[in-house]
C-alpha cells in the first residue's frame, strides 16, 4: 500500500483539495485499495475547521464529498506512517522538514515537481483563485499517480 500525506499551511484549501481529488482519481482507476491518502497542516491555525468553501465548491461540482474533513496538524510520528509527504509550496516543505526531522527528508516532495515544474501551487486563501489552484493540483496529481505506481514494485 502506498501511503500519501498531502500538506499545506492550514489544511483547509490546497491539501484537502489534493487529498480528495487523489482519492477520487485512484478510485476511478480501480486502485483505491493500493493507496492510503490523508492531508494535514504545518500550522495550528485552522485545526478542527472544515474545508474552505472555495475548495468545497470545486469538489462538490465534481461530486466529491469532503464534508467530514476537519483540519489536522502534521506530526513527527507521521514520518513513520507515510511513504510520501507532498507539500504545496516551499514554505510547506521547510516546515515539513522541521516537523518530521532529517530522517524523513527523502519522503518530502513539492507537488508540481512531479509535473516537471519547480514552482508552488498558489494559495487560494490569498489569491482567491481556486480554479487556478485546482488546475495546478490536478496536473501535479496526475503525474504523481504515474510516479507512485511506477515506483511501487509490489503493485506492478
Amino acid at each position: 500500500m502506498i501511503k500519501v500525506m498531502f500538506v499545506c499551511h492550514g489544511n483547509i484549501c490546497r491539501s484537502p483539495m489534493a487529498e480528495y481529488l487523489f482519492k477520487n482519481m485512484v478510485k476511478k482507476k480501480g486502485r483505491e485499495k493500493d493507496f492510503y491518502i490523508k492531508s494535514s497542516a504545518t500550522s495550528y491555525e485552522e485545526i478542527g475547521n472544515p474545508v474552505h468553501y472555495g475548495t468545497e465548491r470545486i469538489l462538490t461540482s465534481l461530486n466529491i464529498d469532503c464534508s467530514a474533513k476537519r483540519a489536522q496538524k502534521l506530526t513527527k510520528e507521521d514520518g513513520e506512517k507515510y511513504d510520501y509527504f507532498i507539500g504545496m509550496d516551499e514554505e510547506n516543505l521547510y516546515f515539513m522538514r522541521k516537523i518530521l526531522g532529517t530522517k524523513y527528508y527523502d519522503k518530502i516532495f513539492l507537488l508540481l515537481e512531479f509535473a516537471g515544474e519547480s514552482r508552488n501551487v498558489a494559495d487560494p486563501w490569498y489569491t482567491g483563485d481556486f480554479e487556478k489552484t485546482y488546475s495546478d493540483v490536478k496536473k501535479g496529481l496526475e503525474k504523481f499517480y504515474e510516479y507512485a505506481i511506477n515506483n511501487a514494485r509490489e503493485l506492478s
